[in-house]
């Protein structure tokens, strides 16, 4: 329980709609995934696919502990796509894929329960 109690922090500062709305954050589908071995934290390359305004973009993503490149690939996930790409080993990730922590620390995938059109803006 001592992970869980250190994920479970107090809510943030409030802030402004508009400082909400200066993080685009879209739905993609992933369209590969593959083993990272060279990351210092396991993690997959992904590629997913935002539609044809934002197109495929890139990202390292820590998801190794309940996901499968196999697995991946299809799924819908949530990222942020206005971030500033990182520089990750020999690997660009230029988005960052959403998820939540479980009662390990564990990344669980953020997605839409239903399928939706890609690049679809979160609101």
């Amino acid at each position: 329980m001592h992970v869980l109690n250190d994920l479970l922090a107090a809510p943030a500062a409030p802030i402004s709609f508009d400082t909400f709305m200066a993080v685009d954050i879209r739905v993609g589908r992933i369209v590969s995934a593959n083993p990272f071995p060279e990351a210092r934290k396991p993690a997959f390359q992904l590629v997913i696919d935002f539609g044809p305004v934002i197109g495929s973009r890139k990202s390292s993503a820590q998801i190794t502990e309940h996901y499968t490149p196999d697995g991946l690939v299809g799924r819908l996930v949530a990222a942020v796509v206005n971030f500033p790409p990182r520089q990750i080993g020999k690997f660009r990730s230029e988005v960052l894929t959403l998820g939540f922590p479980d009662q390990n620390g564990a990344v669980v995938l953020f997605a839409p329960d239903q399928d939706v059109p890609l690049g679809g803006r979160l609101f």
